[in-house]
């Protein structure tokens, strides 16, 4: 089956048709016969009344928790394929964006269900970041040691991954989608003088391939973030691994421990730690 050949744009004529969607066959027409044509009906789901539903990559202006919508006039019999991508904010710093890709014969009714998590899933986190006295209590209920590898997916300005080489980590890694927290994190680990043992990445946390390596995560990104990143760390770290979160829980994967702290700043903190078994991989590590 071949990819969509975007031959065609067409804009909005009203609430019940796409905006701006290129459309084409999978297929070419074995002949130059003019083909019947016909439309599909196309019911969208979103995860929330304001998600921005994009299809093909082109915004469209709908709103509401179900978006109806009729192709433009399509091959009949041909099999056509679109992609529906929704963005949404679950609260005032986190982005999620979620896509998913259909297949369907012209003239079908199509149903396409983006409330439902998928492997595809993203978080876009804002940075806030953690005081250093709560930065401390995280290392402490992780109990760093000299033999620990510390991960920590969304590292910001650094400053929990260079606390946690300072308190003995053997190696630290912080990995951030943000050019300039990276560029920040880079300038403060070479202010610690600590360049030989700390290693700052760009990328995406959630396609980290080497999480293996590590002994203990930290995290301070969101419960959406966690649930998302929670399969990864499950099937990758080694059994008596730790991983440290402050504030946010992992839904139904209960802590370890949970410690309440009141921090130099007068305000009510909570750090939380899980330890990886056997048994929490297998009943906790798919999504």
């Amino acid at each position: 089956m071949h990819r969509l050949t975007r031959s065609r744009f067409w804009t909005i004529l009203g609430t019940g048709l796409f905006a701006a969607f290129a459309a084409g066959p999978l297929s070419t027409p074995a002949s130059a016969i003019q083909p019947k044509t016909v439309k599909s009906k196309i019911k969208v789901s979103v995860p929330s009344e304001d998600s921005e539903l994009l299809i093909e990559s082109k915004p469209t202006k709908t709103t509401g928790l179900t978006r109806e919508y009729d192709t433009p006039e399509l091959e009949a019999g041909k099999r056509y394929e679109y992609t529906f991508t929704a963005r949404w904010r679950p609260n005032n710093y986190t982005v999620m964006t979620r896509p998913r890709t259909v297949q369907f014969t012209a003239g079908d009714e199509v149903a396409v269900d983006l409330t439902k998590d998928t492997d595809k899933d993203k978080a876009e986190i804002r940075y806030v970041p953690t005081p250093d006295d709560i930065v401390d209590e995280m290392i402490k209920l992780a109990k760093v040691t000299k033999d620990d590898v510390v991960f920590e997916p969304g590292c910001g300005d650094g400053r929990i991954v260079v606390a946690s080489v300072k308190a003995g980590a053997k190696k630290g890694v912080g990995i951030d989608l943000d050019k300039d927290r990276v560029k920040e994190s880079k300038a403060a680990v070479k202010a610690a003088s600590l360049v030989d043992k700390i290693e700052i990445r760009e990328g995406d946390a959630l396609e980290v391939k080497d999480y293996a390596d590590a002994t203990v995560v930290m995290l301070y990104m969101g419960e959406e973030f966690n649930q998302l990143i929670r399969p990864t760390l499950l099937r990758d770290l080694k059994v008596g691994s730790r991983i440290v979160s402050h504030r946010f829980p992992m839904k139904d994967w209960k802590p370890d421990d949970t410690k309440k702290v009141t921090g130099q700043d007068g305000l009510d903190y909570e750090v939380h730690i899980w330890k990886v078994t056997e048994d929490a991989k297998k009943k906790f590590g798919k999504k």
